[in-house]
């Protein structure tokens, strides 16, 4: 591959090398590889179900251990809520009340969501600000048509002069309206860390942000910290980070060269979620939960998100203990045969590892397979169509585990892959709790357990033009792929994401 002397310095100017470049142009040669999956995880194959009195148990458990460790909870929070408000900007585009009414434009758009958002829209958080400016901005609303002030008060919440939440990152939009203030996804958060990453008064959350927004969060969170503090008694210590350049990657067009701006120059995308594995590398502390920063719920729904969260964190500390004993006993040379038969069982029957040779035997091939960060994960109960989720997977080498799988990664062209995706009975709702740190108290190198061909290759287009973009293996599949994975079943009711204004309008996002 031949680069210029322009588009040398703008691969350094990433901190990559044209090696790496090359390296990813031929991953889009390569093609996708999709993943071998065995079978669905499912209830006792894979996946725990937890009775009431376990999940008492390891509530209390965790109680019991979390002050003994360093604990921080990371979330995902660089997303735009532009997508968030995508049907009201084409509403806005479209609408025109002068030939159209609203009902028919709605009959013929035949979009639900934009329907429930007109039929209850006064029940958003936002409602009430957005109609106060737009009367504001149009002296005449009142004499206005109905479907006129409709037009309005959605251009009022989209635009500069108006609210401009499409414009904010999505943890910043108002999510939830109490009696004396409204909240925003960041304060939800803060306020259910407090319940359970909070050690001797003091609560630390690690949001990972776009460039641009830091200083949003910052001023967010100086005008609430004040009442946040004082009602939860706890302070926070809250980092941020941004997407490194270096996770970027290079796009191609279809015949597989550079692509190319207007300006000539190489055009570099962001590498998807999976490049936040740098950004967890950093961590220094040993415990993390993961949830993204639209999965939240109101103040009285909290405790029992609280308590699920609690639990699966006693589960942590359950296996993790376990862990680090058959770890220590494999550094001892005099460990028994019966030691080692106990350790192998562990690993097949709560681990879910299977290797496909009899090398499971072999001393430094159980701490291999001991040796790696661990992480317990929320499984939610599939209501709808079976997609991406929990599977046992057979890598290259022959190893069976547990693994997240995306839906995109399974070969739906094989009949025995399609119908076994078929099989599976719970999703992904990234609700997790990780080990960063081994027996010995070290941190891992994050990177070391990434599996590098769970990348994803996507169509996309830029200025007009197709390309193929190419994102990392995501942060909770191949970008934890060979990690030691429990799945753990958790109710639907802790899973309450936003993906379109309108989930604002479900009940499960209506304050009591």
């Amino acid at each position: 591959m031949n680069f210029s002397e322009k588009d040398i310095l703008q691969i350094d100017e990433k901190g990559l090398s044209t090696n790496e470049v090359e390296d990813q142009i031929a991953i889009f040669k390569r093609g996708n590889i999709k993943v071998n999956i065995t079978e669905a995880a499912t209830i006792g194959k894979g996946i725990s179900e937890v009775t009431s009195e376990e999940k008492r148990r390891l509530i209390e458990f965790y109680d019991i251990e979390k002050d003994k460790h360093s604990i921080l909870k990371f979330v995902p929070a660089s997303g735009a809520a532009s997508r968030m408000f995508k049907a009201l900007h084409n509403f806005a585009d479209d609408f025109n009340p002068e030939k159209h009414g609203l009902r028919e434009y709605l009959d013929a758009s035949g979009d639900t969501d934009l329907r429930k958002f007109f039929n209850h829209l006064d029940k958003l958080p936002f409602y009430d600000h957005a109609l106060e400016k737009t009367k504001k901005n149009h002296s005449d609303y009142e004499e206005l048509s109905h479907d006129m002030q409709h037009k309005l008060l959605v251009k009022t919440i989209l635009e500069p002069d108006g609210l401009y939440l499409s414009n904010l990152p999505k943890g910043l939009v108002p999510f939830h309206k109490y009696k004396d203030h409204i909240a925003t996804a960041f304060e939800e958060h803060l306020l259910e860390a407090a319940k359970y990453v909070e050690i001797g008064g003091i609560a630390k959350l690690h949001f990972t942000v776009a460039k641009g927004d830091k200083e949003k969060f910052v001023g967010e969170w100086k005008e609430i910290r004040e009442r946040i503090e004082k009602k939860t008694g706890v302070k926070f210590e809250i980092e941020y980070s941004y997407q490194d350049p270096k996770t970027d990657t290079i796009a191609v067009d279809n015949d597989f060269k550079p692509f190319r701006t207007e300006e000539d120059d190489l055009f570099f995308r962001p590498g998807g979620h999976g490049a936040l594995i740098e950004n967890m590398n950093q961590l220094k502390e040993e415990i993390v939960f993961v949830k993204n920063i639209d999965n939240v719920v109101p103040e009285d729904e909290l405790q029992n998100v609280v308590n699920y969260k609690k639990m699966l964190g006693g589960k942590l500390f359950e296996i993790q203990q376990k862990i680090f004993n058959y770890l220590e006993a494999l550094d001892n040379r005099n460990v028994t045969s019966e030691k080692l038969d106990e350790i192998q069982d562990f690993i097949r029957t709560e681990l879910f590892v299977r290797d496909s040779s009899d090398r499971d035997l072999f001393k430094e091939n159980l701490k291999h397979k001991l040796h790696r960060p661990l992480r317990v994960c929320g499984m939610v109960k599939n209501e709808g169509e079976p997609g991406g989720g929990p599977f046992l997977v057979k890598d290259k080498n022959g190893e069976i585990s547990l693994q997240i799988i995306e839906g995109a990664q399974i070969d739906n062209d094989n009949p025995e892959q399609a119908k076994t995706a078929r099989e599976a009975t719970h999703f992904n709702p990234v609700d997790i709790v990780c080990s960063l740190k081994d027996h010995k108290g070290e941190s891992f190198d994050l990177h070391e357990y990434v599996d590098e061909e769970m990348s994803f290759i996507a169509d996309k287009t830029k200025d007009g033009k197709a390309l193929k973009a190419l994102e990392r293996p995501g942060l909770w599949n191949g970008g934890m792929a060979k990690w030691n994975t429990i799945f753990v079943e958790v109710p639907v009711e802790t899973f309450n994401p936003v993906k379109t204004v309108s989930d604002l309008l479900k009940e499960s996002h209506q304050p009591r």
